[in-house]
């Protein structure tokens, strides 16, 4: 049957009328969305901050807790004539606080609106209260609890970090995951686990009328949203050592770091000077003094600084002499007082002369690596010297030097390798050969790295010629850690060269004083430590005071890096530190015989050597 043009247009209609009785129908009655925005012009979203998650050390001690505190909220729109000196006598402000406050508030008044912004933060819980009991003299206020940050245990603002609220640089980097107002961790610990530390916000709907008063909740509560705390952390710090280093390292400036080599975990690493943790609670009140202190407390030497190793540096130099055969165990060369190269010649201490091997590292001979750095790089086994110096930048490099070893704290540095192409820059190529470079023997020169990579060589002996990356934290069921802090790292050195290396440092704290040893200081009866000084070269004032140890010989349980800034010799104040340091994390005391020592070291006092910038 053939429909005539009334027909048609009847259908049409029909059928558009059916559609929008059904969008309406979805709209109004199956999809709530359009009604909620609607609404969203009468409800107040009171934002309910999660509790961060606590940090804890390796034995369940808590290094960073939480604490609630209050930050005082207000709606301008909302405020009232109010007693302005009841309100100040209460908040510990001032009328001069408050009255520029709420002209700010009355400037912007269009740009605000009916929204709630912070007007005091971080009021502690005892004054808050006192504020809630006559909080109903004061319609467009209210307090919003909040949990701050709070230190149990002072093991060092550079190691745990700071949380501060973010600004507009930090929410456009982080897009969608922050909002002003929020808070995060800025640095050390803090930082790196901010993901799993921040928990997640959730919020209360509240409903209000025409007059843009609070009513009632919205859908009695049905809508809110709890928030969830963060993830608790387990570190593998040792509280109770990290305090030890702490006071060992005392006025003085440098740094301090522990490593289990059996697992990479950090047991300790100071930082000196650094940031008090009473500070941190409140970092805003004290950063600008922070900044300004011009001993740098926020500059984490332990991964940030670039320090010459010194003569720490030779026992590489000498595991890869022995793996390229240019030196056997049993190798000699002579030391008269240094190492003589044309009319140049690089001093030394005096010592019995010529040397084996140990003895080399037991007395820290300057001679015996230039020679064999020199046989390194002139022996011809490798090519040409641009060659041999690339072989040689191979080799170190398998240490960990030279690039960030990856750990899992924030801002860590890789240091400097030289190579061929850099001498050819600076000396032009073929313009140079082994003795324009042979302060590299000795671990001057051009070499830079972190004393995060010196406990890392410390470790990597320890081992017998491997290492896991340095890391701290712990893996558990809530925070998982990445598989290459599991997977071992092998150097190009074969593990049988590592123990004449390990001999010579057993000797060096185990000879005994007037028997050659530099590192006698270091000796503590039935710890089996071994050790190498150094004594690092400084343009700028005092020499630096180096020490890498690890203990027992067998099977070691910790590796230690000290590194004292102008400290002079290794064994004046690097090595009784790091020695005091691990004879307390294995047996948890210091002997009478050595509490002279430890007065001495706790009463030390360098800074005055330190050359510093003051504004």
């Amino acid at each position: 049957m053939k429909l005539n043009r009334k027909n048609k247009l009847l259908i049409g209609l029909c059928t558009a009328a059916f559609i929008m009785i059904a969008k309406l129908f979805s709209i109004q009655i199956i999809n709530d969305k359009y009604k909620l925005a609607a609404d969203n012009n009468s409800l107040v979203y009171n934002t309910i901050y999660p509790n961060r998650g606590i940090i804890h050390d390796r034995n369940g001690k808590i290094l960073v807790g939480n604490k609630i505190s209050y930050d005082l909220m207000v709606t301008p729109r909302e405020v009232e004539p109010f007693d302005t000196l009841t309100f100040c006598e209460v908040l510990n402000v001032t009328p001069e606080f408050v009255r520029e406050k709420m002209a700010e508030y009355r400037k912007f008044r269009s740009r605000i609106g009916w929204r709630t912004v912070v007007m005091i933060k971080q009021i502690p819980t005892e004054t808050y209260m006192r504020f809630a009991e006559i909080a109903y003299k004061f319609p467009g206020f209210r307090g919003q609890a909040r949990s701050i940050r709070e230190y149990p245990y002072n093991a060092g603002g550079n190691l745990l970090g700071y949380v501060s609220e973010v600004d507009a640089q930090y929410i456009e980097k982080h897009e969608g995951e922050y909002q002003s107002g929020d808070y995060a961790g800025k640095t050390g610990i803090e930082a790196a686990r901010e993901k799993e530390l921040r928990g997640e916000k959730g919020y209360n709907i509240m409903l209000r009328d025409s007059r843009n008063k609070i009513m009632s909740r919205y859908q009695n509560g049905e809508m809110d949203k709890e928030a969830v705390p963060g993830n608790d952390i387990t570190t593998t710090i040792d509280a109770e050592l990290q305090h030890y280093g702490q006071m060992l390292m005392n006025n003085k400036v440098g740094s301090l770091i522990a490593i289990e080599p059996s697992t990479g975990e950090i047991l300790t690493m100071v930082s000196s000077p650094g940031i008090d943790v009473d500070k941190l609670a409140d970092i805003g009140k004290h950063y600008s003094d922070i900044v300004s202190d011009p001993y740098k407390p926020m500059f984490n030497r332990t991964v940030q600084a670039s320090y010459p190793p010194g003569s720490v540096f030779k026992l590489v130099n000498g595991l890869i002499g022995l793996q390229e055969g240019v030196i056997t165990p049993n190798t000699h060369y002579p030391c008269s007082m240094g190492y003589k190269f044309g009319r140049n010649k690089l001093g030394c201490h005096a010592h019995k002369s010529p040397l084996s091997f140990e003895e080399s590292i037991m007395m820290s001979c300057n001679a015996y690596y230039c020679y064999i750095l020199r046989d390194l790089l002139e022996n011809g086994k490798n090519g040409d010297i641009a060659e041999s110096m690339d072989k040689w930048n191979e080799y170190v490099k398998s240490f960990g030097f030279g690039k960030k070893l990856g750990s899992d704290f924030p801002s860590e540095l890789g240091g400097f390798i030289p190579d061929s192409k850099y001498y050819n820059r600076v000396y032009g190529k073929g313009r140079w050969k082994a003795t324009t470079v042979i302060s590299l023997s000795i671990g001057q020169g051009e070499i830079g790295c972190t004393p995060l990579h010196m406990a890392n060589l410390c470790a990597t002996i320890a081992n017998r010629g491997w290492y896991y990356t340095p890391h701290i934290v712990k893996d558990s069921e809530s925070v998982r850690i990445d598989d290459r802090f599991k997977e071992k790292n092998y150097t190009m050195v074969d593990t049988t060269h590592f123990q004449k290396v390990v001999g010579g440092m057993y000797r060096a704290v185990n000879s005994g004083f007037g028997s050659g040893g530099t590192a006698s200081i270091a000796h503590v009866e039935g710890l089996d430590i071994c050790g190498k000084t150094g004594t690092a070269q400084n343009p700028h004032g005092d020499d630096h005071s180096v020490f890498i140890c690890f203990a027992p010989r067998e099977n070691p349980k910790i590796a230690v890096a000290a590194y004292v800034e102008n400290g002079g010799f290794g064994a004046t104040w690097a090595a009784p530190i790091a020695s005091l340091l691990t004879e307390m994390y294995l047996n948890r005391e210091i002997s009478e015989s050595r509490k002279p020592l430890e007065k001495r070291v706790l009463e030390g006092n360098l800074m005055h050597k330190v050359k510093v910038k003051k504004k």
